[in-house]
């Protein structure tokens, strides 16, 4: 979706969905999608309710990043919107009606999108999606 896009083109489209949203304008679907994870996030509103300067987010210095955090509940609904890997959109429902709630299900299973992705960038290689998937599914227990 994002993959061509740089840090500050990635910020500027959240900015411009965020801005659409706010003034009632049309949404395209990824805009709308966006905007769906903006409204869950209020902490994150300050970010977006003026553009971007660049801001570096440091775990370090104590800080998420939002965008990370936001970009992450995005992979999630499209992963489950293709069961890519296959068997994610189960997990998910299973995970939904354990939990109860849509945003706390995609909280659960980011724990295993970023165990997934740190060891693909670890080793410089694609994302395990066996090993992912399994993590998922320890969610469930």
């Amino acid at each position: 979706m994002f993959e061509d896009q740089g840090r500050d083109q990635l910020r500027q489209t959240y900015y411009q969905a965020w801005q659409k949203h706010k003034l009632g304008l049309p949404l395209d679907p990824l805009a709308a999608m966006i905007c769906d994870v903006i409204v869950l996030h209020p902490e994150y509103h300050r970010y977006l309710d003026q553009a971007d300067e660049g801001q570096d987010f440091s775990p370090a210095a104590g800080t998420s990043n939002p965008y990370l955090h936001m970009g992450m509940h995005i992979a999630l609904r499209e992963q489950t919107s293709t069961d890519r890997p296959f068997g994610i959109a189960d997990v998910h429902r299973q995970l939904c009606r354990q939990t109860g709630d849509v945003h706390a299900a995609e909280h659960q299973m980011m724990e295993c999108l970023g165990e997934a992705l740190w060891q693909a960038q670890r080793q410089g290689a694609l994302p395990d999606e066996k090993a992912y998937l399994a993590c998922l599914q320890q969610q469930l227990k």
